[in-house]
């Protein structure tokens, strides 16, 4: 067991407590709060003049799929071979080992939601997993599949459009998306007949009555049994899309088939904003941190976080990074230094980006009863010389300042 105590606690969920204390144990938090008793024997660590926060979270990167300083011929973040592929899986690639979990770490984020990246309409499933280096990514892992990676846009028309390959517009992207869809309502038509046969056999022959041939079972498609999930509402679709236009094209495409939603970037939703609000559709937007390094984002400034939350949208701050996600905090501070307010903006690197993924049971905030995913920085992470002192992952102190990596 373990406290930490006189600390500034921000809990993100309720009130900053100004001398707080954070007590873990089994891996939990198990008191949080200006008066919590604190069990003899237990580990008790002096934070006065510190911050404390929850563990940091990326909502979209491709940390452990895209590695950095080897060249892209060893990424794995992108299989450009058919513009439809949602049977790959995260989970296939990801390097555990990865040396940019430690660096992660080290700037207090502890939960990422990684992935396919944008090049295909449908790339494949999320992961979302904590950044402490493990032997497999099954103990990494939070939540998967965690997601169902699809895009809009510049990225799908210039990997196929220059192999002269559909699509290669965004009447083509739309298209083709769509028709993945439908093929899959009717795959899932297919063996909803089946299992109906079945059964009318099955009964037939319990009842002694005279039964036709039983029903031949439906081939198996591994592509368009990964979208089942999906239309069941049981995935969530999360759609790339950094133009107004489609933005719209990813909503109107969610309506028609009933799909559940998460819009990816968004850097041109601030022209939006109010419709976005009224879809109550959940955003990630970012990185904020980078420059105007293609055409689709000749609109991108920092304030279109806050300009979405004073909308009303539910909105996450993400890096998109491979190598960068350590700098997940200045993406939020520079949102909120062009408006958004700074609870708001932390929180979208906290709780709100837990809940858009879907493990705020787990993660996003200093909860009785959550995972003691804990972080002691030296001055609110906003502050451009705050740094992360000490980082606790389950209840563990993973990383100190002073001692680099603890027992990871």
């Amino acid at each position: 067991m373990r406290a930490l105590v006189n600390g500034t606690v921000v809990t993100v969920s309720g009130e900053t407590l100004i001398t707080g204390t954070v007590l873990m144990d089994r891996g939990k938090l198990v008191a949080v709060g200006t008066d919590v008793a604190i069990p003899d024997g237990a580990e008790v660590i002096d934070v006065t003049g510190k911050v404390v926060t929850p563990g940091l979270i990326d909502p979209h990167c491709h940390v452990g799929l895209m590695p950095d300083g080897v060249g892209s011929s060893y990424s794995d973040v992108n299989e450009t071979v058919d513009p439809i592929t949602p049977q790959l899986r995260a989970l296939d690639a990801l390097d555990p080992q990865a040396p940019v979990f430690k660096d992660l770490l080290a700037a207090g984020v502890t939960t990422v939601l990684t992935g396919p990246g944008s090049a295909n309409l449908i790339g494949g499933t999320w992961i979302c997993i904590k950044t402490v280096n493990k032997p497999t990514v099954e103990q990494m892992v939070l939540l998967e599949p965690a997601g169902m990676k699809m895009a809009l846009g510049e990225n799908p028309k210039r990997v196929y459009g220059a192999r002269n390959k559909a699509p290669s517009t965004r009447m083509g992207n739309a298209a083709v998306l769509r028709s993945a869809l439908v093929d899959t309502q009717n795959y899932m038509a297919r063996w909803d007949r089946y299992e109906q046969d079945l059964a009318d056999y099955q009964r037939a022959v319990e009842e002694g009555k005279e039964a036709p041939k039983a029903p031949q079972l439906p081939a198996r498609d591994l592509k368009l049994e990964a979208l089942v999930p999906v239309l069941r509402r049981e995935v969530k679709a999360r759609i790339h899309a950094h133009q107004a236009n489609d933005i719209l094209t990813a909503i109107r495409i969610a309506e028609e088939f009933g799909l559940d939603i998460t819009l990816e970037h968004v850097t041109e939703g601030h022209k939006i904003a109010e419709i976005i609000a009224a879809t109550g559709i959940p955003v990630t937007v970012g990185p904020v941190f980078t420059g105007r390094y293609k055409y689709e984002l000749r609109a991108k400034h920092p304030k279109n976080p806050g300009v979405l939350h004073a909308a009303g949208v539910k909105v996450a701050i993400q890096t998109d990074a491979a190598w960068g996600v350590q700098y997940l905090s200045i993406n939020a501070a520079l949102a909120a230094r062009e408006g958004m307010p700074v609870d708001a903006a932390f929180r979208a690197i906290t709780l709100s980006a837990a809940e858009i993924i879907g493990v705020d049971d787990r993660v996003g905030s200093l909860d009785t009863g959550k995972d003691a995913d804990v972080v002691v920085f030296s001055a609110h992470p906003f502050e451009y010389h705050a740094v992360a002192e000490m980082v606790f992952v389950d209840g563990e102190l993973i990383y100190s300042r002073e001692g680099g990596d603890a027992d990871a």
